[in-house]
């Protein structure tokens, strides 16, 4: 139905990376290799901290809880994508659109805060060992994630109701693999002036907050590691942190880089930065928290191990 300029529409069309025919077979080969491989290696990552008694601590919990985080995160867009490319359909239900949005916002605000209490966590083990225990107790780690949970339903519902709001033009094609806020916003033919002040005031203070109070953890963990008397001590304790720093690395640099602007100045190649973190970031997670931590390997051999199946 379309009134004067605008269309009350049913669904969007997910262009994807690319829209040649002769790229589509690469592309599904390509995307289901990377979704396979994270959700494989998250769903390890659980297992061989929920297996391995030596792994129940706070910080394999969180490790866990990442690694579900990201198996919802890249189920949310990759399985989607992957249906078009089979079906050679691009359609997606308005309603599916704004939910498969909504879920993408939160699994990212549950990474962003679940990346900010693992530094906390190694701040405590660092920086004040004699209080870890009684400091990070499963009483604490299962409120943070209660109250997590709580919170991040919260952004991601703001946003879709604000964009329920808005007319959208004639043009329902997002030049995306998925539902993407900025992308979505870009289509409106409404003022998106609104949407854009809670990504730059909310959005800002729920992601900016939390990367300084990471950065502001690390400074103080870098300055108990430079007082320490041992190199292997100092070997010891950055090995513990330098997982995590990684993934920080990996998420925040690709997550500032497209959202500290506007979204009228979003293009095709910011389409392609989203992947990094929505599908390429997931998918490394658990090979940068395996290859460089002993327990975590250990316990994954041990899992993986003929020996131990048979012995069942």
């Amino acid at each position: 139905m379309v009134k004067g300029n605008l269309t009350i529409i049913s669904e969007f069309l997910l262009l994807g990376l690319s829209e040649g025919p002769e790229h589509q077979a690469l592309l599904f080969s390509l995307f289901l290799s990377m979704y396979l491989v994270a959700v494989v290696g998250n769903l390890l990552i659980v297992l061989a901290v929920c297996s391995d008694p030596h792994l129940h601590t706070p910080m394999y919990f969180f490790i866990a809880s990442l690694s579900c985080v990201d198996i919802c995160f890249t189920s949310v867009t990759v399985p989607k994508m992957l249906l078009n490319i089979q079906t050679q359909s691009q359609s997606i239900p308005y309603a599916g659109c704004l939910t498969q949005m909504y879920f993408l916002i939160l699994f990212l605000e549950l990474d962003n805060f679940l990346l900010a209490v693992m530094a906390y966590d190694r701040f405590v083990a660092i920086c004040h060992p004699l209080h870890y225990t009684i400091t990070m107790t499963p009483r604490f780690c299962i409120t943070v994630m209660s109250v997590a949970l709580i919170i991040t339903n919260i952004y991601p519902l703001i946003h879709t109701f604000l964009m329920a709001t808005l007319s959208f033009c004639t043009s329902i094609r997002i030049r995306h693999i998925f539902c993407e806020l900025y992308a979505l916003l870009k289509l409106s033919c409404s003022n998106t002036h609104i949407n854009e002040l809670v990504v730059y005031t909310l959005g800002s203070f729920l992601f900016v907050a939390s990367f300084l109070f990471i950065s502001l953890s690390y400074m103080h963990i870098f300055s108990a590691i430079r007082r320490l008397q041992s190199s292997q001590s100092k070997l010891k304790a950055f090995s513990t942190c330098s997982p995590h720093l990684a993934v920080v690395s990996l998420f925040y640099g690709t997550l500032f880089g497209v959202y500290l602007r506007p979204s009228s100045s979003y293009t095709t190649e910011d389409s392609v930065a989203t992947v990094l973190y929505a599908v390429v970031a997931p998918m490394l997670n658990p090979f940068i928290y395996s290859l460089r931590n002993k327990d975590m390997k250990g316990a994954l051999r041990s899992l993986l191990s003929w020996r131990k199946v048979w012995s069942w």
